[in-house]
């Protein structure tokens, strides 16, 4: 039993037999003790006060005075007005470090047979670019989501929408047709999502010389500068070229299914490759091509009962001003589907693949209306898990540059921004002494451990919901709350661990109670404690930041223990015991909280 349930129950018992009356649930809270206090845990005690008929402070002495005396847990208390400050018995914090000791993985609730089913989707990638930035904090929060909500006990399926259709789709193929020369990842030595992004930017780059003569053209015919635009853009020969493949390619034309097909494979064997560096996996991937008629069949089945209806021009809508909002095209005239009809055959899909409890979005913020309105429809057309869908809603990321944009080719390649800092976590730590005494391989490992756990915390340890800058050189540094300097300590205590073990020395089972313990490491132990709770608020509110916040506070505490204690010279055999076995808990604690949020740590360093 957690050390505040049992607090909480030895202070109700308090309220009933000091009052004879039963203290109402919620009114028994715990805090931690605020530091300029003695004491590890308050009691606040207003809420009592109808029942005592006394002051704040003599109805704090009296529970206080009663769990001293019937509480073995509670050594000492001191009141300050309405708070009653309690301080722990010595033996109770090593009771919790054996408990805690004891469990392999602490804090983690595995999933059982009845458990709850959580579909959480991210990545959704366009086939026609690879993976920038941006991708990286959607995959990044996303995996690191599903761990944590798997460690809250939940059976969890990962998966992934590609967006493989549409006319960005046909641009890239047209490009590559038309200026590829038969060009392939092989003959190339480029990666096919890069291939094909490549080409990507060679349409826009063509397309806007296209626009820019045509334009040119109608203002000498007399058009003003907005209308001979608009006009241009409409009738430039690529935009049309590529129009025309997207209706053969809903036509199932041969040719074009052939190239699409083998484009898109291209692209995916580069996905692969950067999804593998990133250390995200998926469970179940789904295609735009096979969902979009299956959202279209959804909704004319939603029309046929009434919940949508037809305007004169063929096309479905949604009424949804009765919810606060407005109406919502579902079906275009000419009777193709657009993003809002893909989401919901996607979704059919997946209710009909899974049993779905829950249902999570990782999408950038920018989409938020967009779920809104899903949520409503899913609902209306009767998935269980519609109106309570969670739009995990993340902000931006930019580099201290500013913005990214594809079409320009100025966007911040995911594989090119891993082996930066890769190579930077080489350099980095190759100058301080890090690699020191390690084989080659060994070094590589760290090197790779290193970069991408920095990129990887820098982008989780921000709250989602806010916008972000990725600062590489900030975030690769080994002091302050960045990923390095969480593995450099990871690394540290292992160090001390071995040393120990090469020394003779090994560690019991279970510590005897009666160890004096010194304020650091009760604080330690408290924190090792919190971290169940910790796991719990991260998948309660969503938000992977609160683990990684948790990471760096543990080990700045830690740090700081480190410095002010003896742990391998310290005399005392029983004392040098304990902190060795306080600093094994730390490390497996943080091996577990980076482990939730897809980092690796170095056993050497």
């Amino acid at each position: 039993m957690k050390i505040e349930d049992r607090l909480a129950a030895a202070a109700a018992d308090a309220v009933k037999a000091l009052y004879g009356c039963e203290a109402a649930p919620g009114t028994l809270q715990l805090q931690k003790t605020k530091k300029e206090f003695e004491g590890h845990l308050t009691l606040v005690v207003f809420p009592f006060l109808k029942m005592s008929r006394k002051s704040p402070e003599q109805t704090a002495q009296e529970i206080g005075e009663y769990l001293k005396q019937h509480e073995p847990a509670v050594a000492a208390y001191n009141v300050i007005k309405g708070f009653l400050n309690l301080t722990i018995a010595p033996q109770i914090w090593i009771e919790m470090l054996n408990h805690i000791d004891a469990d392999a993985e602490w804090g983690i609730t595995k999933a059982g047979a009845n458990a709850p089913l959580v579909m959480i989707e991210y990545s959704s990638p366009n086939t026609n670019k690879p993976l920038h930035l941006g991708h990286m904090r959607n995959n990044l929060l996303g995996n690191a989501l599903a761990n944590v909500m798997a460690a809250n006990g939940n059976k969890v399926v990962k998966t992934n929408i590609v967006n493989d259709r549409g006319i960005h789709i046909c641009k890239s193929m047209l490009a590559w047709l038309k200026y590829g020369n038969g060009e392939t990842p092989e003959s190339s030595g480029k990666k096919g999502d890069h291939l094909i992004g490549d080409y990507y930017v060679a349409f826009d780059k063509h397309y806007k010389a296209e626009v820019k003569e045509l334009q040119a053209k109608y203002e000498a015919e007399g058009m003003d500068a907005e209308q001979a635009k608009a006009k241009a853009e409409e009738e430039a020969p690529l935009m049309k070229e590529a129009r025309e493949m997207l209706r053969k390619w809903e036509a199932n034309d041969p040719e074009v299914r052939a190239l699409w097909e083998k484009m898109n494979n291209w692209v995916y064997a580069g996905f692969d490759e950067t999804y593998k560096m990133m250390g995200v996996s998926f469970d179940k991937i789904y295609y735009e091509s096979q969902t979009y008629l299956e959202g279209k069949e959804k909704v004319l089945e939603g029309l046929e009962k009434g919940l949508f209806y037809r305007k004169e021009d063929g096309s479905v809508w949604a009424d949804l001003t009765p919810e606060g909002l407005d109406q919502k095209l579902l079906l275009r005239s000419d009777g193709t589907s657009v993003y809002m009809t893909q989401d919901i055959g996607t979704a059919k899909m997946r209710f009909e693949d899974y049993p779905i409890d829950k249902m999570i979005y990782v999408v950038g913020n920018e989409q938020n209306y967009h779920f809104q309105v899903l949520s409503i429809l899913l609902d209306k057309l009767g998935f269980k898990w519609g109106k309570d869908l969670i739009h995990f809603s993340y902000g931006m990321v930019e580099l201290p540059e500013g913005k990214m944009k594809s079409r320009e080719g100025t966007v911040v390649d995911a594989d090119d921004l891993m082996e930066t800092m890769i190579e930077t976590a080489r350099e980095t730590s190759a100058e301080l002494g890090k690699l020191d005494g390690l084989s080659k391989e060994e070094a590589e490992n760290v090197a790779r451990i290193v970069g991408l756990g920095a990129l990887k915390y820098f982008i989780l340890k921000v709250d989602a919901r806010k916008n972000m800058t990725f600062n590489p050189k900030e975030s690769i540094d080994f002091n302050g709350n960045t990923g390095p300097f969480i593995q450099y300590t990871y690394a540290r205590i292992r160090s001390i661990l071995r040393k120990a073990a090469e020394a003779g020395i090994s560690l019991p089972e279970t510590l005897p109670a009666d160890i004096e313990l010194n304020t650091k490491e009760e604080e330690l132990i408290q924190k090792l404690a919190d971290f169940r709770a910790i796991v719990k608020q991260a998948g309660t509110d969503y938000n992977p930041s609160i683990l990684a916040n948790y990471a760096y506070d543990l080990v700045k505490e830690y740090n700081q223990f480190y410095h002010d204690f003896s742990i391998l010279r310290e005399e005392n055999e029983a004392r040098k015991i304990f902190r060795l076995v306080l600093s094994k808990n730390v490390g497996k604690v943080v091996k577990l909280a980076m482990g939730l949020l897809g980092i690796e740590v170095p056993e050497r360093m």
